[in-house]
């Protein structure tokens, strides 16, 4: 690979590459970093996925990072994913769009891990846990963007290791590049235990990695394995001091999650004695067409974001382009409503009463949704893992709603939404059932 050089251009018509010219890009910059290390270790998919294989990443690269001592920065290593951005250009993985817009996915992954004494090659149990987030992305279609979070639910290591949880940030050293297919950035990966995952929730996830920075991690957050303390057990300030009083004052910039959830209208009688209450309504919805599914998705990717005029997308009849928002909150548990049906194809059903049924751990943000979104005038959304439903609490502040003042619970097919300002003040019957 001492040949690789930066590219600026598409190769000249008919010659074919020595290296694809968007993997040349990135181990360009690779190369900036690490001038000495022309041949790192790396993990290669056996199988490519454009031939099939279950890997979508078809390299991730592993350096060993020197540190900086005098600034705080560990020695670690330091691992880098090929895929997500596209590397060919021939639409083999992703379809080639022109250079002026995003590569693929428009980023790739790295992660820092500290390297313990004595060790000597880099672990590769990061490259699995980066191909689990990249067939994420791969099927879902959800991007990640700075301040996301991935709620993981296992030691990363599969050890007994507290860090089980992600947040993402832009790379510390890797700057974002223009290949012949459109500009990468790159997003790195950071370890953080339960407690800082729910703080980031609550809160955002930039506060939570600023943090970290004083307290775990370094300027360069780099993942501790062994870390057995939260940033709140070392300064126990910080909860009420930073995170509590940063909910009071900004919110929460979570717009939704994916989750086990279902709603029932009350208002209509039951079709006959066999016909639980507890039925969801929306277990059986009208399914999308992949047209219809396709068009919500890319205009919610523009909407359901966190910015300073909460709005609600109005659907467009026209497929959105592939820009991505700078700030947007989707994250491996949030899919944000994905499946949400357009304005013109389903009308608007006003009802009188509804139930609504929430795993424990959705049922768990409810205080979010209210502290964090509602009483700073946002929305929130519950998207079903299981279908189509989705439940959508919104406020006065946020536009484009169905729900109003006057029928504060509507529906469109399986979306509901509630409008939350008032309910209890206006007497209207609100169940909410966890179980």
């Amino acid at each position: 690979m001492d040949d690789i050089r930066p590219v600026s251009g598409a190769p000249a018509h008919g010659l074919v590459p020595l290296f694809p010219p968007g993997l040349q890009a990135i181990y360009g910059e690779c190369r900036r970093l690490y001038p000495d290390q022309a041949n790192p270790l790396q993990v290669t998919a056996i199988v490519k996925y454009w031939l099939g294989g279950p890997d979508p990443l078809d390299y991730i690269s592993m350096y060993r990072n020197m540190g900086r001592p005098a600034q705080d920065v560990q020695e670690h290593w330091h691992y880098v994913s090929f895929g997500l951005s596209d590397l060919y250009g021939d639409n083999r993985v992703h379809e080639f769009t022109g250079a002026d817009g995003p590569s693929g996915f428009g980023f790739e992954l790295t992660f820092r891990l500290k390297r313990e004494v004595g060790e000597t090659a880099p672990p590769t149990w990061p490259a699995e846990l980066m191909q689990g987030l990249a067939r994420y992305v791969f099927q879902s279609e959800n991007t990640f963007c700075s301040g996301d979070h991935v709620s993981w639910h296992s030691p990363l290591d599969n050890s007994e290791s507290r860090i089980q949880h992600m947040l993402l940030t832009e790379d510390p050293q890797m700057q974002p590049i223009q290949t012949p297919f459109g500009t990468v950035s790159f997003l790195q990966i950071v370890g953080v235990c339960t407690e800082e995952l729910q703080a980031a929730q609550q809160w955002n996830g930039q506060g939570i990695l600023e943090l970290m920075r004083g307290i775990s991690g370094g300027p360069w957050l780099i993942t501790d394995m062994r870390r057995g303390e939260t940033i709140f057990e070392i300064d126990p300030h910080l909860q009420q001091e930073r995170v509590d009083q940063g909910i009071e004052t900004e919110g929460s910039n979570l717009s939704g999650v994916s989750a086990k959830c279902v709603w029932d209208d009350l208002s209509q009688p039951p079709e006959d004695e066999e016909d639980s209450r507890s039925i969801c309504l929306g277990s059986q919805p009208r399914r999308l067409s992949n047209k219809d599914t396709e068009q919500i998705r890319e205009t919610l990717r523009k909407g359901l974001e966190f910015n300073s005029k909460a709005a609600l997308p109005p659907i467009s009849s026209q497929k959105q382009s592939h820009e991505r928002a700078q700030s947007r909150k989707d994250s491996l548990e949030s899919e944000s409503s994905s499946a949400i049906v357009p304005h013109e194809l389903v009308r608007t059903r006003q009802l009188e009463s509804v139930h609504l049924k929430f795993n424990q751990e959705s049922g768990t943000l409810l205080p979010l949704c209210l502290r964090g979104r509602l009483l700073h005038g946002r929305h929130f959304t519950y998207k079903s893992i299981n279908g189509d439903t989705a439940i959508t609490f919104v406020s006065t502040g946020v536009e484009g709603a169905f729900a109003t003042e006057e029928h504060p619970y509507a529906a469109q097919g399986p979306w509901l939404q509630v409008k939350a300002d008032n309910i209890l003040a206006r007497r209207r019957r609100f169940l909410i059932n966890l179980r």
